[in-house]
C-alpha cells in the first residue's frame, strides 16, 4: 500500500508544469524604426532576459509585414559596416541579449507597406527552448534610435 502511494504522489510530482517548466524569458523595448520613403526593408529591436540557468537562443522570427524575416548583426568589414545574417541569436544563461541599431536586430526584407510611426504589429521569436513567444512591436519615428 505505502509503495502504491508514493508511487501516485511521485507521478504527480513529476506531472505538475510548475516543476518541469522554466521561467519565461523576459521580452521588453520591442520597437521598429518607420520606413524612409518607399523602402523596402525593416528592423526590429529589443531587449530579451533569460532567468533561466540554461542559455537559450532566437532562432527564427515571423512577422506578417515582410516576405522574409531574418535574424541579423552589424559587421565591421574593413571599416565599413555591413548588415549579415545569423543562423541564431545567443541568449546566455542567466543573461540578457540586447538587440539594437548598429548591432543584432531582426530584419524585415519585401515590406508588404511602409511601416508607420505609430503602427503597431506582431511578430512572433522562435527560440531553441522557449518556443514560439509573439510579441508586439511599436513602430518610432525614422530618427530613434
Amino acid at each position: 500500500m505505502h509503495i502504491r502511494l508514493f508511487y501516485a504522489i511521485f507521478c504527480m510530482i513529476l506531472a505538475s508544469p510548475a516543476s518541469a517548466a522554466a521561467a519565461e524569458l523576459g521580452i521588453s523595448g520591442v520597437w521598429a524604426r518607420a520606413s524612409a520613403g518607399m523602402a523596402r526593408a525593416g528592423a526590429a529591436f529589443m531587449t530579451i532576459d533569460n532567468p533561466n540557468p540554461q542559455a537559450d537562443a532566437l532562432i527564427a522570427a515571423e512577422a506578417g509585414v515582410s516576405g522574409v524575416v531574418e535574424l541579423h548583426t552589424h559587421i565591421d568589414d574593413n571599416g565599413v559596416m555591413r548588415m549579415r545574417k545569423v543562423p541564431r541569436i545567443a541568449v546566455p544563461a542567466n543573461g540578457r541579449t540586447e538587440m539594437k541599431p548598429g548591432g543584432l536586430h531582426v530584419m524585415f526584407i519585401g515590406l508588404t507597406a511602409p511601416l508607420k510611426e505609430g503602427q503597431r504589429f506582431d511578430l512572433t521569436l522562435v527560440f531553441e527552448k522557449a518556443g514560439r513567444i509573439v510579441v508586439p512591436v511599436e513602430v518610432k519615428s525614422a530618427k530613434a534610435r
